[in-house]
């Protein structure tokens, strides 16, 4: 397959009004969608009828000039859309599929700072658009075919607001918790990260009876991300031990992943939480093959903590969209990656940071226990390295020789008793190495031994 180039990982993402994220592009690929799902071409629906496509966004401010531009190139292809404004982005996958919308359209760059912007794009069935799709939309964009199929007069598209859209979505995650369970006399605290979640996380909880104690819930357009949220949990977590709460939780800028705390302050993240849930599920009967899903990057402890489960686990390459595909393809249930996306297949077609956080709290208030000690018995880790280097030049990893070499030395030094990945970033010009091992500073020689082979590979390309 053709490599895509502006789509990564996870959609397009970069610097807003900075190409690929500027207003010009975000129209043509409004337009793009809409001529694609018109025809009913790969997994958009169309099927006669004009499109419609539901956008969603978070609270960064270069949100609305990315909204009304690819507002306006649906409109412009005689497509229908149907705006949110800030909402997570499970909430545009429950959304696309419940109103039976042709394409979903997420604005948001998830965890990055509020400079950045990014698109996403799901499907009609609610998943995100696999590579291939991403592709022919990518194509499309350069292809003068495009502006030939503008609509004229009475053709062209309109807009409306989704005056509902947070209500739908609160019912819907409030939906995932248990019937015969209440949150009656539990607190906890919530921080939002003044992102996508900031209204919806709170009334969720409420709802269910929970005592909540707010945080990141004032978005200003700027401070999305900002020393807040999942990507600086230590506020949270000393809230939850301030307050006295039975857990915590903290959502990215987009809410599809969470890091929780427990009782004590301790960070508790997706590998643990995902051992947890999968022993919960393997005591129902409800783990589908006795299988979760989880990426390379997932802790050697929580492979082994599902083999003395009577379990197994699949990995796949990092990012949750695999993690998905792998488990629509094998029939699995529940996987995730260790960042705190947690895929509920049974509930959600994406990471949802607030449906896995109601599962932990089902959990709590099923087993009468704290989490600390939940958490303690899950799994026991084993030590982690992650090192990342910028380098000017990006070599492919099976050109980088004097690398391959050093990896391999060190597995079979390691046996089984660790791991080394080795893998550029794919969102940014990083060469990551990830090294398992039970001698945390013997791993970390390693990794600067990798790291250190991976220059005289690059340094002898450019000379």
């Amino acid at each position: 397959m053709t490599k895509r180039k502006i789509f990564g990982t996870d959609g397009i993402r970069g610097t807003a009004n900075v190409y690929p994220m500027t207003p010009e592009l975000a129209l043509r690929l409004g337009k793009a969608i809409t001529y694609v799902a018109a025809r009913g071409a790969g997994c958009l629906a169309g099927g006669g009828r004009a499109p419609r496509v539901l956008i969603g966004k978070d609270t960064r401010l270069s949100g609305y000039m990315l909204e009304t531009a690819i507002a306006s190139g649906v409109c412009a292809m005689g497509g229908h859309v149907m705006i949110t404004g800030p909402i997570p982005t499970p909430a545009i996958a429950q959304l696309t599929q419940s109103m039976r919308a042709d394409a979903g359209v997420v604005i948001s760059a998830s965890h990055n700072p509020y400079e950045d912007n990014g698109i996403k794009l799901f499907g009609p069935d609610g998943f995100k658009l696999p590579d291939e799709e991403e592709l022919a939309i990518e194509t499309l964009l350069e292809d003068p075919e495009l502006d030939k199929a503008s609509a004229i007069g009475d053709k062209i598209g309109d807009a409306f607001r989704v005056e509902d859209a947070r209500g739908r979505y609160i019912v819907f995650a409030k939906s995932t918790f248990p019937n015969r369970l209440t949150l009656d006399g539990v607190k906890l605290v919530i921080d939002a990260g003044h992102g996508a979640a900031y209204r919806v996380a709170p009334t969720v909880f409420e709802e269910l009876g929970a005592e909540v104690v707010a945080m990141g819930v004032s978005p200003d357009g700027i401070n999305i991300n900002d020393g807040a949220g999942a990507l600086h949990p230590e506020g949270m977590a000393q809230a939850v031990v301030r307050e006295g709460a039975a857990f915590g939780i903290a959502l990215d800028g987009d809410a599809d992943r969470v890091i929780v705390a427990d009782e004590k302050g301790n960070i508790v993240d997706g590998d643990v939480i995902m051992a947890l849930c999968a022993a919960r599920l393997l005591k129902r009967g409800e783990l589908p093959h006795n299988t979760i899903v989880a990426t390379v990057m997932s802790n050697l402890g929580l492979e082994r903590a599902m083999r003395a489960m009577k379990g197994a686990l699949v990995r796949t390459n990092v990012g949750d969209r695999y993690v998905v595909e792998a488990m629509k393809k094998g029939g699995f249930s529940f996987g995730g990656e260790q960042s705190g996306h947690l895929i509920f297949l049974d509930h959600a077609t994406t990471g949802d940071g607030i449906v896995a956080a109601l599962q932990v709290a089902a959990l709590i208030v099923e087993e009468k226990s704290p989490l600390s000690v939940m958490a303690a018995a899950a799994m026991e880790r084993v030590p982690q390295v992650l090192e990342n280097a910028v380098f000017k030049a990006r070599l492919p990893i099976e050109a980088m020789a004097a690398m391959l070499l050093e990896s391999k030395k060190i597995e079979t030094e390691l046996g089984d008793r660790g791991r080394v990945l080795v893998r550029w970033s794919g969102t940014e010009p990083k060469l990551r190495v990830m090294i398992e091992g039970e001698d945390e500073s013997r791993i970390r020689m390693y990794a600067s031994a990798i790291i250190d082979a991976a220059k005289r590979d690059i340094d002898a390309a450019a000379s």
